[in-house]
C-alpha cells in the first residue's frame, strides 16, 4: 500500500463538489482510504503539490509524432504511454473522416489497445465524422464523408464511446440506434440551424464537439448551433487553447453553463509534444508554429495543448478555483461516458488513478491504477 503525504488534495464534498483538503490518500489499485497515514505503508511525499483524479481526455486526435489513425498498435502504445506527463490517466483515442477501411483498422487498433498493460486507460473511441457537413467540414477531408447508415458502424459499437454528427444529415432513428448501443452522440462538424439542433438534442443527442468550432454560430437572429448548446442542458466541449477559442467566449460559455455541463478537451494533433515546423493530420500537411497548427489554406486543424494546458487557461481566465476547473478534466467527462463510478474522483473504492500537479499547473507525478507511469 501507498500513503500520499502533504498534498493538497482535490475530493467531492458533500453535494459533490470539488474542494482542496488536507489529509493522507493511502491506496493501491484502488483508493483504500482517506485521512492518515497507514503503518507499513510506502510514503510518498506529495511536497505541497495539488493531489488530484487522474485526468480524462474525450477528444484527442493525437500526441508525440503519432495519431489514433495510424494503423499501427505500436505507434497507439506510444501515444497512450504519453498521456501521464500531460495528467492523463484515460482517454479517447479520436478518429479522423477517412475511407472507411481506414477508419475500421483505426477502431481495430483502438479495441486491442484497451488491453494494454501500461500508459493511461484507453476507454474506447470518438469517432468524429464520417457523418458530417461538407459546409462545416473543418479540417476533415470531404471526398470522404458519407450519409449516416448505423450499418457502416454496428461492428464496432463495443468500441466507439462518442459519435460526432451533423443532425442536419442524419435521421432521428441514427441517434436512437448509437443510444440504444449506449454511444453519446455529439453534435459538431454541422449547418444545422438553432431549431434542427434543438430537435436533436430533446431527441438525445445532449453532447457538442468542439463548441464554436466547425459549426453554426451565434447570431442573434440566427442562434446556431451554439445558441442551442448555450440555452440547453446540452454538454459542451471545448478546447481552451486561446487559439480555437477566445478567452472572452470562454467566460461566456462558463457564465451560460452550470460547471457540470462543460468538459476540457484538446482535440491535439500528433505535433502535440513536438514543436514548430511540418506535421500531417488526417492526410494533410499541417504547420504548426507556437500555439497553431493549421492546414495549408490557414484553416485551423486540432490544436497543440495539452490537457494541463487548457486547465491552465481555463483557471486563468475564468479566475476560477482550482478543484472547480479540476471537475471539467475528471467528473464531467466521468460521468458523460458513464464510468463515474470507477473514474473521476477520489473515493474510497475507485480505482487509484491520481495525478500531482504543482500551482503553474505543471504534472509532478501521474499514478493509472496504483503505479507511477
Amino acid at each position: 500500500m501507498k500513503s500520499l503525504i502533504n498534498g493538497r488534495l482535490i475530493l467531492p464534498d458533500a453535494n459533490g463538489d470539488f474542494k482542496i483538503c488536507a489529509g493522507c490518500l493511502n491506496f493501491d489499485e484502488q483508493i483504500i482510504s482517506i485521512g492518515e497515514p497507514v503503518d507499513g505503508a510506502e510514503f510518498i511525499d506529495a511536497a505541497g503539490a495539488y493531489v488530484s483524479p487522474g485526468f480524462i481526455n474525450i477528444h484527442i486526435h493525437g500526441a508525440a509524432s503519432v495519431d489514433t489513425m495510424d494503423d499501427d498498435i505500436n505507434a497507439l502504445k506510444k501515444f497512450a504511454e504519453f498521456m501521464p506527463s500531460c495528467g492523463v490517466t484515460s482517454f479517447l483515442p479520436t478518429t479522423m473522416t477517412m475511407p472507411l477501411a481506414n477508419i475500421y483498422r483505426a477502431l481495430e487498433r483502438v479495441r486491442e489497445g484497451k488491453n494494454f498493460s501500461s500508459g493511461a486507460r484507453i476507454l474506447g473511441a470518438h469517432l468524429e465524422g464520417p457523418f458530417i457537413s461538407k459546409k462545416f467540414k473543418g479540417a476533415q477531408a470531404e471526398e470522404n464523408i458519407l450519409p449516416a447508415d448505423f450499418e457502416l458502424i454496428k461492428d464496432f459499437a463495443d468500441v466507439i464511446k462518442i459519435i460526432t454528427i451533423a443532425p442536419e444529415e442524419v435521421g432521428l432513428d441514427f441517434i436512437d440506434r448509437c443510444l440504444k448501443e449506449n454511444i453519446v452522440v455529439s453534435i459538431g462538424h454541422s449547418a444545422a440551424t438553432y431549431e434542427t439542433a434543438m430537435a436533436a438534442i430533446a431527441h438525445g443527442a445532449k453532447h457538442i464537439t468542439h463548441l464554436f468550432n466547425a459549426q453554426t454560430g451565434l447570431h442573434h437572429r440566427q442562434p446556431g448551433v451554439v445558441g442551442a448548446a448555450l440555452d440547453s442542458n446540452a454538454v459542451v466541449e471545448l478546447i481552451a487553447d486561446n487559439v480555437h477559442v477566445h478567452p472572452a467566449a470562454q467566460r461566456l460559455v462558463n457564465k451560460a453553463k452550470p460547471r457540470r455541463e462543460i468538459i476540457l478537451i484538446t482535440d491535439s494533433c500528433r505535433a502535440c509534444g513536438i514543436g514548430d515546423g511540418l506535421s500531417e493530420l488526417g492526410g494533410q500537411r499541417v504547420f504548426v508554429k507556437g500555439n497553431r497548427a493549421t492546414l495549408e489554406d490557414e484553416t485551423l486543424v486540432g490544436s497543440v495543448a495539452t490537457m494541463n494546458d487548457v486547465l491552465r487557461n481555463f483557471c486563468t481566465n475564468m479566475s476560477l478555483d482550482v478543484a472547480a476547473g479540476v471537475e471539467l478534466v475528471t467528473k464531467n467527462p466521468a460521468v458523460e461516458l458513464g464510468v463515474f463510478d470507477k473514474l473521476g474522483s477520489l473515493e474510497v473504492g475507485k480505482a487509484a488513478d491520481i495525478t500531482l500537479f504543482d500551482d503553474a499547473f505543471n504534472i509532478k507525478k501521474t499514478f493509472i491504477k496504483g503505479q507511477e507511469a
